[in-house]
C-alpha cells in the first residue's frame, strides 16, 4: 500500500499541555536560630552548593557542529525561551548511539535488496555496492530491533569517501559537480561515492516504504530519487499507509526529484516517532501550476492518527517550491511535538522565477507553485534556530512569505471541514536566522478554516535575533510587509518578538484582529515602514485596525491587544503618536550601521568612531536589556556558521 497521494491523512490523540507547578515559587521557609541552627546552616550550604553545581551542568545551546549523542535524550538546556517550552526530547543521531555489531552484508549491482531488507538481523550493516543503481520499491520491515542494535543500510565505499560525521553532503559525492541555479558546492573532487535507490513506478510513493512498526534503521551515504517521466510521485521515502514507524535516520542522504517532474516530498514523517535527518541534501520537489499538484515540500509532516515526534532536522540543504519544511495541513486528530530544526539551508533557486535567466519549470513550460519556507499548521515545542532562508516570492495562492504559524482546522475543498479540531500550533521558538530575497517576512495568523471550523490554539511564540534582508514585494511578487498579524479564532495569545532587524520593509505591520491579542510584547526590533506603518488586511468597522490613515498607532495598538508592551524599537520612517519610548530614525543612513560590511554584517550598529563609523549608532546598547536595538549580529552569524 504506497502513501496516500490524494492527501495526506493523519491524526494523533491530543498531546497535554506542560504547564510547571508555580506553588514551589511562593513556598518560601525560614531558618530560625536555636540550637539546631548550625546544623541548618550546614544543610543550606550544601543544597546550595548542590543547586550551583546543578546550574552550572545546563549547557547553553551550542552553534556548530552537533556532538555525538543517542538515540533520545531530554532536554537539558533551559525549558523556555521566553514564552515558549522548548523541546522536552531530543532525537540523539550520533554515529556512536546507533550501533550495529551484528554482520556486513555486501549487495551488488545485481543483488536482492528487498531479500536482504528482509533477511537482516537487528544490528547488521547492508553495504549496497558504490554505484550501483537498485530500482524499485522497497519496504523497510518491523523487527525486534532496540537502540543497541540498529540495521545500518549505506553505500560500500569507504568513510573516507564521503564526508565525515558532522559534515553536509552535497551531490558532488554523487558524482554531480553543480545543478544550475544553485549555490556552488565547492567539490574538491566528484566521484561516486554513492548507491542509488530510484522508484520506478508511474505513481504512489516510494522507492523506501516504512512497515507498520519498522524501526531502528539508519541510511548513510545513499542518493534517493525517481524515474519515470511525466508521473507524479507523492514521496520518495515515508510510511506504507497511515502506520506507525519509529528510531529512522537519514544521515549523508542526497534525496532528489527529477528537473522538470512533479515530486510532492521527500521525507514525509506520517505517524512516525524519533525520527532524524541529518548532514542531507534535498533537492528537486515541486508542483507545476496546473498540474496535478499544487503543495510541495522537502519535509512535512503533521497529520496523522498516531503519535508523531520527536523530530529533528538539522544542518541539511533543503529546497521545495511549496513550503520547504512543513507540518500540518490535513486531516489529524493529534499533534506532533519536540521538534528540532536547526542549522539548515532553505533556498528556492531563482531560475525556478518566471521572467529570471534560465527559467526552468515543468515539461508544459508553466512555474512551480511557489508558497514559502517555513510553515506550521499542526505542532508544538518546535525550535527553530541556526537556519538560513533565502528566496520566496508569490503569484499563487501565496505572496512570498518566509515564514508562517498558521493553526489550522483544515478543509479538504470538497465541503469536508472540521478535519483537525485538535490542531495546534503552540509554544515556538525562532531565534538567530537569516532571512533574504522575500515578499513579506512572517505571517501569523489564528483564523478560521474556509467552513469556520477553528483550531485548539496558536499561541506562546518567542522570535528573536532575525535578519530579514531584501523585502521586496514589487520584485517577489508579494506585499512588501515585515508581518502580517491576524487574531481571529482562537484569540492569538502570549507573542514575544524582539531583537529583529528588517530595515527594507515597505509596510511595517498589516494587521486583521477581531479578537485583541493577549500579552503581546514587540521590542527591541528595528524595522523599516519605508511607505506604510500599520494597514489593514480588511474587515470594515468591525476591525480594530479600521481606517488606520486616520488614526494614530498608538490608538491602534492599545486597541488591538490586551495587554501590550511596546518599546524600545527603532521604526524607519515612523511618524505619528506611538507608545512611549520609540525611536523613529528617517531612514537606514540615520540609523548608523557600519559601513564596508557583507553580507548580513551590514546590518552591524556603529558603537563607536573607527573605521566605516563616523560616530556610534543612537541605538546601540538602546535597548531595554541595554544590548543593541537589532539583531545580535555576532549570537546571528555564530549560529549560521557553515549553513552556507
Amino acid at each position: 500500500m504506497a502513501v496516500r497521494s490524494t492527501r495526506f491523512h493523519h491524526d494523533f490523540q491530543g498531546i497535554r499541555e506542560y504547564h510547571p507547578a508555580s506553588s514551589f515559587a511562593n513556598n518560601r521557609g525560614s531558618l530560625s536560630a536555636g540550637p539546631g541552627s548550625d546544623l541548618c546552616m550546614r544543610v543550606l550550604r550544601k543544597v546550595c552548593l548542590l543547586a550551583i553545581a546543578f546550574a552550572c551542568s545546563i549547557p547553553h545551546p551550542v552553534f556548530g557542529k552537533q556532538s555525538a549523542a543517542p538515540a533520545t535524550q531530554p532536554a537539558v538546556e533551559a525549558k523556555f525561551d521566553g514564552p515558549a517550552e522548548l523541546p522536552r526530547v531530543y532525537v540523539k543521531s550520533a554515529l556512536s548511539d546507533t550501533p550495529a555489531p551484528g554482520s556486513v552484508h555486501l549487495i551488488k549491482n545485481d543483488g536482492n535488496l528487498q531479500a536482504a531488507l528482509d533477511g537482516a538481523a537487528c544490528g547488521d550493516v547492508i553495504k549496497l555496492e558504490a554505484g550501483a543503481i537498485f530500482a524499485g520499491q522497497f519496504r523497510l520491515p518491523r523487527k525486534p530491533c532496540d537502540d543497541a542494535h540498529w540495521i545500518v543500510i549505506r553505500t560500500s565505499a569507504s568513510d573516507d569517501s564521503l564526508p565525515p560525521e558532522g559534515t553536509r553532503l552535497t551531490p558532488c559525492y554523487a558524482g554531480v559537480a553543480s545543478l544550475p541555479g544553485r549555490p556552488d558546492f565547492h567539490c574538491a573532487f566528484t566521484k561516486n561515492a554513492m548507491a542509488k535507490i530510484v522508484f520506478v513506478g508511474r505513481g504512489g510513493s516510494g522507492p523506501l516504504l516504512f512497515a507498520d512498526g519498522a524501526n531502528h534503521y539508519r541510511f548513510i551515504g545513499i542518493e534517493v530519487t525517481r524515474e519515470s517521466p511525466g508521473a507524479r510521485v507523492t514521496a520518495l521515502a515515508g510510511p506504507q499507509g497511515s502506520v506507525a514507524a519509529n528510531h529512522i535516520i537519514f544521515d549523508r542522504v542526497w534525496m532528489h526529484g527529477t528537473p522538470q517532474d512533479e515530486t510532492t516530498r521527500g521525507l514525509y514523517f506520517g505517524g512516525t516517532t524519533y525520527m532524524a535527518v541529518v548532514d542531507s541534501f534535498f533537492s528537486d520537489f515541486h508542483c507545476v501550476a496546473k498540474g496535478s499538484c499544487t503543495d510541495a515540500q522537502a519535509v512535512s509532516g503533521g497529520a496523522e492518527d498516531l503519535p508523531m515526534g520527536p523530530y529533528k532536522i538539522v544542518n541539511n540543504f533543503l529546497e521545495a517550491s511549496g513550503e520547504n519544511i512543513l507540518f500540518g495541513g490535513s486531516e489529524a486528530t493529534a499533534t506532533p511535538a519536540d521538534i528540532e530544526i536547526r542549522r539548515n539551508y532553505l533556498s528556492k533557486p531563482l531560475i525556478w522565477m518566471s521572467g529570471q535567466p534560465g527559467f526552468l519549470g515543468g515539461a508544459s513550460g508553466r512555474p512551480f507553485v511557489v508558497k514559502n519556507h517555513f510553515e506550521l499548521k499542526n505542532a508544538q515545542r518546535v525550535l527553530f534556530e541556526g537556519n538560513v532562508l533565502e528566496n520566496s516570492w508569490g503569484g499563487f495562492s501565496q505572496t512570498g512569505f518566509s515564514i508562517l504559524l498558521t493553526p489550522k482546522n483544515q478543509n479538504n475543498g470538497n465541503g469536508h471541514d472540521n478535519l483537525c479540531p485538535l490542531c495546534r500550533v503552540t509554544d515556538v521558538t525562532i531565534r538567530y536566522c537569516k532571512i533574504a530575497h522575500v515578499g513579506s517576512g512572517f505571517q501569523i495568523a489564528n483564523v478560521p478554516a474556509v467552513g469556520g471550523a477553528v483550531a485548539t490554539a496558536g499561541e506562546r511564540y518567542s522570535i528573536h535575533d532575525i535578519v530579514i534582508d531584501d523585502i521586496d514585494g514589487k520584485k517577489y511578487g508579494g506585499f512588501g510587509a515585515f508581518m502580517v498579524l491576524v487574531s481571529n479564532a482562537p484569540t492569538l495569545k502570549d507573542v514575544k518578538m524582539e531583537h529583529i532587524t528588517a530595515v527594507s520593509s515597505r509596510i511595517f505591520l498589516n494587521m486583521g484582529i477581531k479578537e485583541k491579542i493577549r500579552n503581546f510584547t514587540f521590542t527591541n526590533n528595528l524595522i523599516g515602514a519605508n511607505e506604510k506603518q500599520l494597514t489593514s488586511t480588511g474587515g470594515g468597522a468591525a476591525d480594530c485596525v479600521f481606517q488606520p490613515d486616520r488614526r494614530s498607532p498608538a490608538d491602534i495598538l492599545k486597541e488591538c491587544a490586551d495587554s501590550i508592551t511596546f518599546t524600545n524599537n527603532a521604526i524607519i520612517n515612523g511618524f505619528g503618536a506611538w507608545p512611549p519610548g520609540n525611536f523613529f530614525p528617517k531612514d537606514e543612513e540615520a540609523v548608523g550601521f557600519a559601513k564596508g560590511n557583507s553580507g548580513f554584517d551590514e546590518f552591524r550598529l556603529c558603537r563607536a568612531k573607527d573605521s566605516g563609523c563616523r560616530r556610534p549608532s543612537k541605538y546601540a546598547a538602546a535597548g531595554t536589556d541595554q544590548k543593541d536595538i537589532g539583531a545580535d549580529i555576532d549570537l546571528l552569524n555564530a549560529a549560521t556558521k557553515g549553513v552556507i
